[in-house]
């Protein structure tokens, strides 16, 4: 038997299982589950053990798993076979008369999982097997593999034995090392619509990341956190904490596990917490996927609960910071909640911008304040202690009037002496406070390194890719060679002048439930002729959450999401449309705008600054992979003829980017 770091419910080697009693195996799966096991599930694992026991090749040499546990997606695989180089991944329906497509989608999903996040699976050959047990014969042959993952193969009761002769007369030495498989470290990277889920279930971050990806920088900074609002609470004072990362470090992250920690606070009394973001999108995402995840949790126990229900408790969790702050400007009490959590806090709005909206939309002539310095003096209204969490990125902003972290310091220096700020020592860059110095708030100042998410939580695949897109977006083309040399090592990035040629290349490269879409800029206005209407708005919920059965889901690609649909939010592959709305020409990057019937060059440096954030932001929403599209416009129309997209096209070339056509 093997240490397995309790992942898996019974681990032997083959020929230990072969000459098991499988009562005696069904006793330790039995004995190492949680909870009462249900009949049915007996039945099935004695089904499994009786069909394994015959189906295996006698004298076969390696390692069985039941019940492997896969953490990301929050279930235990039936089976793992460690069989020479190659991981076979069991998936078991038994009694099914069919090869359902989602049990299908199950077995390519546990592959992958154990491909892209388990480190001992990185360089091995990994075959899904669906086994419906009760299915007509089908012949399925062991394709060439992608990326080391070979296309699900499927076997019923009858065939299964042949099934697995086939996969296991493909393994070659060297074998692996099955002791150090089972003990390798598993670094999961679930997307903000799965981890919200997991942590809204009362689940905690370690759980999520098995306490290795990062989850020792993501707990550090939790608990400093925690301990700074335990000693507001204490002392009856009111903080203010920013939070700061690198990109891809779960800030986001840190924040709904904030939220559901206070929530679940063992004290006296429950704690008013919730989550604000004014990232419109996101907030609709994260309500309408908690929403509908309660509704099948809820039915899985056997119970009732109206979606409408559901989303009436996902939106006290978390909130749109703009309706938070309509609320308030109409109430003059202070809110529930002790403790909020304002995601991209750097988009907040500045002063200008804010008064300017409250006049025009608010009818608030009057109104002087930024967002910022309203936001919390809405907190301030509390007697007695109260706590600002900022959750902040530098370099982010991408809409007219964001103000960045700078205004939150403004507030506090200007308007809120008694509040005490806590921040990493990493802020103080020329990327977060280009020009506030912190020694104007000293005496109400505590740094902490904790404060700062230095390790990035996003895939094996996509830890580079923030840094060649940066170097990118430098236009400097010495240094995105440089970088992209390193990213292209991992994660693959092509180009392409042909949309039709990318939908293929997202198409043929997505397996089991991995998502892909359409991204273009918001200022991408021609586009159109390629079919994609950027003046059209997705719905962000049906195009993120929705199967690729629905018209309106990411799937289909039909629509593009834009740079404000997308931030804060993933997809696994990528298509992004670069319009001519960014030139890259010798002199460094060409900003403009379509207005009317022509493109004019833009000339404010904020506006700028936002564009090419806008294709950062585009840049970086990929877990596996990117197709950057760049048409090749046409000599028939002004507005797209090819000499304004072949300089992009050329730049793209000579930092390595390699073609797909």
């Amino acid at each position: 038997m093997y240490d397995t770091n309790q992942r898996a419910s019974y681990v032997a080697d083959l020929q230990e299982f072969l000459a098991a009693d499988p009562h005696a195996v069904l006793g330790a799966l039995s004995g190492n589950a949680e909870g009462d096991v249900a009949a049915a599930q007996m039945g099935a694992w004695k089904q499994q053990i009786d069909l394994l026991q015959t189906a295996l090749p006698a004298g076969i040499e390696g390692v069985i798993c039941f019940e492997f546990v896969i953490p990301r997606i929050g279930k235990r695989a039936d089976n793992i076979l460690l069989i020479g180089d190659q991981i076979i991944v069991l998936e078991f329906k038994v009694g099914a008369t069919g090869y359902d497509s989602d049990a299908k989608t199950q077995a390519i999903d546990y592959a992958l999982d154990l491909k892209n996040f388990h480190l001992g699976s990185h360089d091995a050959l990994v075959v899904p097997v669906l086994v419906a047990t009760q299915a007509p014969f089908v012949l399925s042959t062991l394709a060439a593999p992608f990326d080391g993952v070979y296309p699900a193969v499927l076997a019923n009761a009858q065939t299964l034995a042949c099934v697995l002769l086939a996969i296991t007369a493909h393994a070659q030495a060297p074998p692996l090392m099955h002791s150090d498989w089972l003990l390798s470290g598993y670094r999961p990277t679930p997307t903000i619509v799965e981890a919200s889920q997991v942590l809204y279930r009362g689940h905690s971050v370690a759980e999520i990341t098995h306490s290795e990806a990062g989850a020792d920088n993501l707990g550090a900074t939790t608990d400093a956190v925690a301990r700074a609002i335990d000693l507001a609470r204490s002392q009856n004072e009111k903080i203010i904490c920013l939070i700061s990362g690198v990109p891809g470090a779960g800030k986001t992250l840190a924040g709904l596990n904030l939220v559901c920690e206070r929530r679940r606070s063992d004290q006296g009394d429950v704690e008013h917490a919730v989550f604000l973001s004014g990232n419109g999108p996101l907030v609709m995402v994260l309500q309408e996927a908690l929403a509908r995840d309660d509704v099948a949790q809820t039915a899985a126990r056997g119970e009732r609960l109206t979606k409408s229900d559901a989303h009436r408790k996902a939106v006290s969790f978390i909130q749109n910071i703009h309706h938070f702050r309509d609320e308030y400007l109409k109430d003059l009490s202070a809110p529930p909640d002790r403790v909020v959590v304002f995601d991209e806090a750097q988009r907040a709005w500045n002063k200008a911008q804010t008064s300017k909206f409250m006049r025009q939309k608010r009818n608030l002539p009057d109104f002087d304040a930024s967002e910022p310095e309203f936001l919390i003096s809405v907190m301030d209204r509390h007697v007695g202690w109260a706590a600002i969490v900022c959750l902040v990125g530098g370099g982010q902003e991408i809409n007219t009037g964001e103000a960045g972290i700078e205004e939150w310091l403004r507030a506090v220096r200007d308007h809120f002496p008694h509040w005490h700020v806590y921040l990493p020592s990493q802020l103080e860059s020329s990327d977060y406070l280009p020009t506030f110095k912190l020694e104007d708030l000293s005496g109400q100042v505590t740094r902490s390194s904790a404060l700062h998410l230095s390790v990035s939580l996003r895939s094996f695949r996509a830890e580079r890719v923030s840094a060649g897109v940066a170097a990118l977006m430098s236009g400097d083309r010495d240094t995105a060679r440089a970088e992209m040399t390193g990213v292209l090592a991992t994660f693959p990035i092509v180009i392409t002048r042909s949309l039709h040629s990318a939908k293929r290349w997202l198409r043929e490269r997505a397996r089991g439930s991995e998502r892909y879409g359409l991204l273009a800029s918001s200022g991408a206005k021609r586009i159109k002729p390629l079919g994609i209407h950027m003046d059209v708005q997705i719905d962000p919920c049906n195009w993120f959450l929705n199967g690729a059965a629905d018209v309106r889901s990411s799937y289909y690609l039909e629509d593009a999401a834009s740079e404000f649909d997308v931030q804060g939010l993933e997809l696994d592959w990528t298509a992004v449309l670069w319009d001519a709305d960014l030139i890259h020409q010798s002199e460094g990057w060409r900003f403009r705008s379509f207005k009317g019937t022509r493109w004019q060059d833009i000339r404010d440096e904020d506006a700028k600054r936002y564009r090419l954030n806008a294709y950062r932001v585009l840049l970086t929403r990929a877990r596996q992979g990117m197709v950057i599209v760049v048409p090749q416009g046409s000599v028939l129309d002004p507005t797209r003829h090819p000499s304004t997209y072949d300089p992009t096209w050329l730049f793209l070339l000579s930092v390595g980017l390699p073609t797909l056509d």
